[in-house]
């Protein structure tokens, strides 16, 4: 989709004229009705997925959904559930981040897979509400319809991130407030800024700590402090720092062939963000990765902390940043398993997985690996 006036005008207009368009148009978006990117499960949504067999009980049998849209909010607050489970598919952070696109590929395999795990004494999927994924293909249509040249094109992903957040982030407060803990499946890193600032003032609000502002713990191979040059993939935490709403963030396992210099200068200077990078685990043996663990969660332990896990982490998994070295698939779930544990946990954020790129890299296991991951949570994360 181009203005009209493009045949006539010159490249350097044209481009002008384009991006004023397409600008417009996604300032509209901000002024439609509340949550129109957000479809919500029904029981027959769950069901469509879950494959019923005589004799056994899967989650997707036992999950507990919204049964009116009307007064969600009201049913979440009166929900017996612990968790709040909802995906993020979208890559449009990711390319902001000049990444390889994918990331909004992998919440139904995900949800296939998770669905289709054995309800038993485990986990039982009553502690779960599945509330419904976003769905920002319009956006992003738009976006690649309309931009003109690679820079227009960046402009505009990371223009658009802030009406995600907005939507992300109001979502997010309302489970926050409920007092239930969300469980966020992405899509980008770029959605940690809201949903640290969601959960941060859904907390507040719901007077469990005294002032918006939570801590995080983050498994990845970057920092994702990259400056605030425009929202994408590679800045969430600096955004959420800089407004106030992250306290401390200890970051593990990060690649230091990657960490920019002013970044790790940064924070490397910064007495609220900690990291303890893959090679002094790994390669110089400073600690084992459950002593890292540890001082991460010890490092946040003044409040609630969210869980971060970036799927670029683990050796050979499929995501935008995918990897020949990295984590084993064993030491993420070690990671989830003892962060829910030690943790005052307040989200937990599995980003960046993708069943296949743009670039046409598959992977069909993606979805089964997030589900161990959650499902790991929610057995550890129930004990308290």
């Amino acid at each position: 989709m181009r203005c009209c006036c493009c045949a006539s005008c010159n490249k350097n207009f044209q481009a002008g004229c384009c991006l004023f368009q397409m600008h417009f148009l996604l300032i509209k978006f901000s002024y439609l009705p509340y949550m129109k990117h957000f479809k919500f499960y029904s029981k027959e949504d769950i069901l469509s997925l879950t494959k019923v067999r005589r004799f056994e009980t899967r989650i997707g049998e036992r999950l507990k959904n919204i049964q009116s849209e009307s007064d969600w909010a009201q049913q979440l607050e009166q929900s017996a559930a612990k968790y709040v489970l909802l995906g993020i598919p979208e890559d449009i952070g990711v390319k902001g981040n000049y990444g390889t696109g994918g990331a909004d590929t992998n919440w139904l395999p995900f949800l296939s897979a998770f669905v289709n795990v054995q309800s038993n004494d485990f986990v039982t999927g009553e502690e779960v509400l599945l509330l419904g994924h976003f769905d920002f293909g319009d956006i992003k249509y738009l976006i690649e319809n309309t931009a003109y040249g690679q820079n227009e094109l960046i402009d505009a992903y990371r223009h658009a991130l802030h009406l995600i957040d907005e939507e992300v982030e109001a979502i997010i407060k309302v489970i926050a407030a409920a007092k239930k803990i969300p469980i966020v499946i992405g899509g980008g890193q770029n959605n940690a800024y809201p949903i640290i600032k969601g959960v941060a003032k859904g907390l507040n609000k719901a007077e469990l700590i005294p002032l918006a502002q939570i801590n995080a713990i983050n498994l990845d191979a970057h920092p994702d402090f990259r400056t605030t040059e425009g929202r994408h993939s590679g800045n969430g935490f600096r955004y959420a720092s800089e407004d106030g709403f992250l306290g401390k963030c200890c970051s593990l396992c990060l690649h230091e062939n990657y960490i920019p210099q002013t970044v790790l200068m940064d924070i490397h200077n910064d007495p609220f963000i900690d990291y303890v990078t893959y090679e002094d685990i790994f390669i110089r043996e400073k600690k084992n990765f459950i002593q890292a663990v540890a001082h991460a969660t010890g490092f946040t332990e003044d409040t609630y902390a969210g869980i971060e896990l970036d799927l670029n982490s683990i050796e050979d998994a499929l995501s935008s940043g995918a990897s020949p070295s990295g984590i084993s698939v064993l030491h993420a779930r070690q990671y989830i398993t003892f962060a829910a544990q030690d943790a005052k946990v307040a989200y937990l954020h599995i980003c960046e997985g993708a069943t296949q790129l743009a670039d046409g890299r598959r992977n069909e296991s993606t979805g089964k690996l997030i589900s161990y991951l959650v499902s790991d949570f929610i057995k550890e994360a129930t004990q308290d």
